[in-house]
């Protein structure tokens, strides 16, 4: 498998893929074009979540009103019940996401 390939003709929403799973982890491919997460609402996670963008560019907010530019090859660490949402992701290409929850 290639994490490049066999991404999904309609993108209209996010796409998540689970790549591994165990007991305390799991590995999943995200893959956003243009989508954010709602105004409304804030991921309030139970695992900490490990991210890197292996494609695109996106914008995670934390609730304490800061915000981490994410480009390819960064990679961010949110801790278990820290606040945050999808800000932004480039709306012309796929941001294609490795995410770790442990």
């Amino acid at each position: 498998m290639n994490i490049f390939e066999q991404i999904p003709d309609d993108l209209s929403q996010e796409v998540f893929e689970s790549l591994v799973k165990g007991k305390n982890i799991n590995i999943e491919r995200i893959i956003s074009k243009g989508q954010c997460s709602p105004d409304t609402g804030w991921y309030d996670q139970q695992q900490n979540e490990w991210v890197m963008i292996l494609k695109g560019e996106a914008i995670i907010s934390f609730d304490d009103d800061t915000s981490v530019t994410l480009k390819e090859g960064d990679y961010l660490d949110i801790k278990a019940h820290q606040k945050h949402r999808v800000a932004w992701t480039k709306p012309d290409i796929e941001t294609i996401w490795l995410a770790v929850h442990y």
